[in-house]
Parts: C-alpha cells; sequence; structure tokens
C-alpha cells in the first residue's frame, strides 16, 4: 500500500455508504496532485464563483468530452497543507443513492485517478504527518463505535490523548539513554553516571506503562462488547425476557414450549457498552429434526458467549432439565434468572452460588436489576473503559509489553552491575516499542495490516 502511495498518484473513492433509496447525499473523495486539475475537467461552476482553498461550488458534473450531464453537485475544495491528507483534496457532493456517486466515481477514475485502497486517505495523513498513528487508528474506531463511550473513547485517541503519554514516555527513555551514551563514548570528560536516578526513573515509566496497559482489556471491551447467551428450558421466558430488555418485539412469543427454533440477535447498550445479545432455542431433547438443529446452535452460542443468562421458570422451580443445562454452561460468567416472578409470591431457591435476579418479563419488571447484575458480574476493571481518557487496542498493547518487558530487561542489568553496554541494548528496545505505537517507528508490514481494515472511502 506505502509503495503505491511513494508514486504520488492521485486516488478516488467513495466517502459515504452506499445504499439504495437511501441517504441525500452521496460523496466521491479525491486526494493527490491531480485532484484539482480533475476536478476541473469533471465540474462545471457557472457564474463567477472563485475556485479557491475551503470554497464550497455550486454547479453540474459533466463528461468532459460529451459534455453529458452526469449529477447536479457541490464541489468542496481543500488544498494543501490545509486538507486531511496534507495533499490537494476535493469532494464531489452528489445525490445519494447508488447510481450518482458510482458514475461520478468512474467519471474520476477514467480520467486519470486510482481507486483507493482501504484506509488510504488516513495512510497519506499519517505518512504527511497530518495524524500519528493512534490517531489514524481512532478513526476506525470511531467509525465502528457501537455506543457512545466507545466513541467518546475514540474522540479522546482522536485528540491526541494516548500519544502525548505515550511520547513522553519515549522521550524520557530517550534522555536516559543519551546520559548513559554519553558515558560510554565520553566516560573521562564527564561526571560519573547517577545509576540510581536512572533506576529510578526507569521505574517511574514502568509504573506509567502499567497505567496505560491496564486500559487494554477495557478498550478491547468497548470495542467489541459483550456477548450475552440467553438458555434455559423451553418456555421459561426467554424471547419476553428479550423482548423486554430491547424494547421491541424481537422474538416471537407463545405459550407453546419450542416456539424458538433458532438464535435471535439484539444489539444493546449496558453501561456505555455495547452487547449482543442472544436468545437461543430452549434446550432439551426432541424428536423435532429443526428444534433439534436450534438446540444445537444454542448449545454453541452458550459455549461462545462471554456471560450466560440461565433462566429458570419461577412457577416451576428448578428442575432435573434446568440441572442438566446449568452443568453444560456452568463453566462460563453466570447471572441467574427466575422469571414468571409476577405469578409467584416469593423467590424459589435455586441449588447454585449465583444469586438470582427476580423478573416478570411479560410485565417489563426486573431488567435495570438485571442490568445491574451484568454489569457486576463482568469484571469491574474492565467495566471501567466507559470513564477513561483514552484506551489502547491489541497492537498498541503488544507493543507496550515488549517497551515493559525490555525496561525490566535494563533494571536487571543495573541490578547486576553489567557494563553501560548492556543496559543501551534493551533501552534501545523499549524505545523502539513505544515508537511503534505513534509511529515514529514503523514497518511497512505493519501499517498495510493496519490500515487494510479500514473502509475504502477512509
Amino acid at each position: 500500500m506505502s509503495e503505491l502511495f511513494a508514486r504520488g498518484d492521485t486516488i478516488a473513492a467513495i466517502a459515504t455508504a452506499v445504499v439504495p433509496q437511501q441517504g441525500s447525499v452521496g460523496i466521491v473523495r479525491v486526494s493527490g496532485t491531480e485532484a484539482l486539475s480533475l476536478a476541473k475537467q469533471l465540474f462545471r461552476a457557472p457564474g463567477r464563483q472563485v475556485w479557491e482553498s475551503h470554497r464550497i461550488l455550486y454547479g453540474t458534473v459533466r463528461h468532459p468530452q460529451t459534455q453529458t450531464l452526469v449529477d447536479e453537485a457541490l464541489l468542496l475544495l481543500m488544498l494543501a497543507p490545509r486538507s486531511f491528507t496534507r495533499e490537494d483534496v476535493v469532494e464531489f457532493h452528489c445525490h445519494g443513492g447508488i447510481m450518482a456517486v458510482q458514475r461520478v466515481l468512474q467519471l474520476c477514475l477514467e480520467n486519470g485517478a486510482r481507486l483507493a485502497q482501504p484506509g488510504e486517505f488516513t495512510l497519506r495523513a499519517f505518512l504527511n504527518g497530518r495524524i500519528d498513528l493512534t490517531q489514524a487508528e481512532s478513526v476506525a474506531d470511531l467509525v465502528g463505535a457501537k455506543s457512545e463511550a466507545a466513541a467518546q473513547s475514540a474522540l479522546a485517541g482522536l485528540q491526541g490523548r494516548l500519544a502525548a503519554p505515550i511520547r513522553q514516555l519515549r522521550d524520557r527513555c530517550l534522555d536516559s539513554l543519551a546520559e548513559i551514551e554519553a558515558r560510554v563514548d565520553f566516560e573521562e570528560d564527564l561526571p560519573p553516571l547517577d545509576e540510581g536516578a536512572i533506576a529510578t526513573e526507569i521505574d517511574r515509566v514502568l509504573v506509567e506503562i502499567d497505567r496505560i496497559e491496564a486500559t487494554a482489556s477495557q478498550g478491547e471491551l468497548l470495542r467489541t462488547g459483550l456477548k450475552v447467551a440467553i438458555v434455559g428450558r423451553p418456555n421459561v421466558g426467554k424471547s419476553s425476557l428479550l423482548n423486554a430488555w430491547s424494547r421491541s418485539d424481537r422474538a416471537i412469543v407463545t405459550d407453546l414450549p419450542g416456539t424458538t427454533r433458532d438464535v435471535v440477535e439484539s444489539q444493546l447498550v449496558v453501561g456505555g457498552i455495547p452487547v449482543q445479545v442472544l436468545d437461543t432455542a430452549g434446550i432439551r431433547e426432541t424428536v423435532d429434526r429443526v428444534e433439534r438443529i436450534g438446540v444445537e446452535r444454542s448449545r454453541t452460542a452458550a459455549q461462545q458467549a462471554d456471560l450466560v443468562l440461565f433462566v429458570v421458570d419461577a412457577t416451576t422451580g428448578w428442575t432435573p432439565d434446568d440441572d442438566r443445562i446449568y452443568q453444560q454452561v456452568c463453566h462460563r460468567p453466570v447471572v441467574a434468572i427466575a422469571n414468571k416472578m409476577d405469578l409467584v409470591e416469593t423467590l424459589p431457591q435455586l441449588p447454585i452460588s449465583e444469586p438470582a435476579i427476580a423478573t416478570a418479563a411479560s410485565q417489563n419488571q426486573g431488567i435495570e436489576a438485571l442490568e445491574a447484575a451484568i454489569l457486576e458480574r463482568v469484571n469491574a476493571n474492565r467495566l471501567q473503559a466507559a470513564n477513561l481518557d483514552f484506551s489502547i487496542n491489541q497492537r498498541q498493547a503488544a507493543a507496550l509489553t515488549r517497551a515493559k518487558v525490555a525496561l525490566q530487561q535494563v533494571r536487571q542489568t543495573i541490578d547486576e552491575s553489567l557494563p553501560l553496554d548492556f543496559w543501551t541494548i534493551d533501552l534501545r528496545g523499549a524505545i523502539r516499542a513505544l515508537g511503534e505505537i505513534t509511529g515514529e517507528e514503523i514497518t511497512e508490514s505493519v501499517l498495510d495490516r493496519i490500515f487494510s481494515r479500514f473502509c475504502i472511502g477512509k
């Protein structure tokens, strides 16, 4: 990808979702040295409109040879370096839908532009120094955010709140390295190295790395969400619980056992965390071939879930069938639910360690208590992510771990009183690892892996 960028060519892509009969505006984005001249070939601006940076022109997009009208549109001009990519950028704001933007994009490609690769606009912004690598990754996180808390965390990264402390840690390591190397090269001209001060500084950097590293699982929870499976015997109220929780009629509810034949999904947000809820078929032995497939899918969903909501019918209490199902899911984190509490006076005793949450799904009762139990059941440290200034992703966490291991090795080298040359080897390794996070030190293969996950227009 970065080899293509090195040629300095002009790229184009549709920057908005292409959905038939939806969306009033579709945008075709063009970036590169020929973006402005390409716009002048395709766009006709009537009257005395001025073609200058950060102006919006009104006009039409026409075929440059035949002058055939393609669309009535607006043209946004953002000339270098005052653009997202720090190149000349133009955007054709066309009518929404499918055909208008596709036709305008095709004209751009026929007249000198190349179709952008996934994430190539953001890659150019990074390579041109417009943003660092943490900000680039935050762009993707913001686009894919599934909750307000996830979006807020991505915005914090986009504003540089992660890059700033990482750069500070790297600078502190560089300062320590400079002190050590100065003694290696000019030992006779400088006072002795304060080894205690270097060791103390490395310890402080390690503490800061631990603090940042602790946000990894929290950030992952915000980005990917929590997968929750509702399991239990047939007709215990699993579908009613999903409908009450999601405030919709996602699942069919009847008095007949076995109504749910497949896994029904619903997307919710609990405590700022995206939650994918899976309503599963009632687990029981059956000769019905279709229901048997649904039961097997229920078992699979329960095995793959981060959390299992185990539903018991409060009117019948605990049964041997409940016990058999519970034995299949008890190795997963479980929240027990006694449903249909509107039909009984007391909460039934369940022979399991988890306290039961009382619900009456058909009456929309007990949902708040259920959500509170879910937040309590999931590891509390992970749930602090909703209040984070920033959070790191898996790639950044792996680089931080390498930096941490290298600095721990430096401390061991100091404690063992090894020569200063040995100190510098691992200290350089820590500096490289920290530089990988923000992009000061990065390989082309890592860039390709990061930006290939972006959408084409970003």
